[in-house]
């Protein structure tokens, strides 16, 4: 699928349909808003293993190490980042503009390996724990951060601008990594890149939340899917989002972790 305008977008990643998000820990007020997704998504697709896995009793579980996890990641952690190896795959392709204004194609990064997440520019949900966690990964990264691309690719409706993007990256510190690129574009061009991703999207309205999956991809050096994780969050009673300090060093640690293992 082609957008004349400004973006492209290549390469279909399986079924058509929406896959299944991992679930994340939700405030009462947002149950009836997860139950509306649940309705959207289709099933049995290839992140439903990460979701039953976290559905489960830590102590059932946490002994059991995922096929495919790189040797340096602990079963632990690996379960802790919801951590899956994917099919070698050719990663979706697409072409878009970046928080500077600049375009930005996925191809341009071969020979380095990608950290793909999917985010919203206006939320005050999983977004910002996520963008501390890729800017400790690149902290924990050293001399190899700046080999390891990060991009973040818009999931709101409502806020398609670069300087949405710009806002967000320059809010949560993301602009520290040099190799951060926070992606928007044309509507119909992001609906066909969440769809060849499986990341399902419910808006509900310009002043609302954007229920989405929050999903994070490994891709290699050669374009090829590697990893993926499901990252979560938790909430106060007062319905703010949070994770204890140490789930967030482990997270970035555990990204620093996985993307040299993709860069093999």
């Amino acid at each position: 699928m082609t957008d004349a305008e400004t973006g492209t977008v290549t390469e279909p990643h399986g079924s058509e349909g929406e896959a299944e998000p991992p679930r994340r820990r939700r405030g009462p007020g947002r149950l009836l808003a997860v139950a509306s997704l649940a309705l959207i998504l289709a099933a049995g697709s290839f992140v439903a293993f990460a979701v039953r896995r976290h559905d489960a009793p830590l102590g059932s579980i946490s002994t059991i190490r995922p096929s495919g996890t790189p040797a340096d990641v602990s079963t632990k952690l690996a379960f802790l980042m919801g951590l899956d190896a994917l099919p070698p795959k050719r990663a979706p392709g697409f072409t878009l503009t970046d928080q500077h204004g600049h375009t930005i194609s996925l191809d341009s990064f071969r020979g380095h390996p990608v950290v793909l997440e999917f985010m919203d520019p206006h939320c005050i949900d999983i977004c910002p724990l996520v963008s501390q966690e890729f800017v400790d990964a690149y902290r924990d990264l050293g001399r190899q951060g700046r080999d390891v691309v990060f991009l973040g690719i818009n999931v709101n409706p409502y806020a398609l601008s670069v300087g949405d993007v710009a806002a967000f990256s320059s809010d949560h510190g993301l602009d520290a990594i040099p190799t951060w690129h926070f992606l928007t574009g044309p509507l119909a061009t992001l609906r066909a890149i969440w769809r060849r991703y499986g990341i399902a999207v419910v808006p509900r309205g310009p002043n609302g939340d954007v229920i989405h999956s929050s999903i994070v991809y490994f891709i290699g050096p050669n374009g090829s899917e590697r990893f993926l994780a499901a990252p979560q969050d938790d909430h106060t009673k007062s319905g703010t989002a949070y994770l204890p300090a140490g789930q967030l060093a482990s997270w970035g640690k555990g990204i620093a972790l996985v993307a040299k293992d993709a860069m093999a």
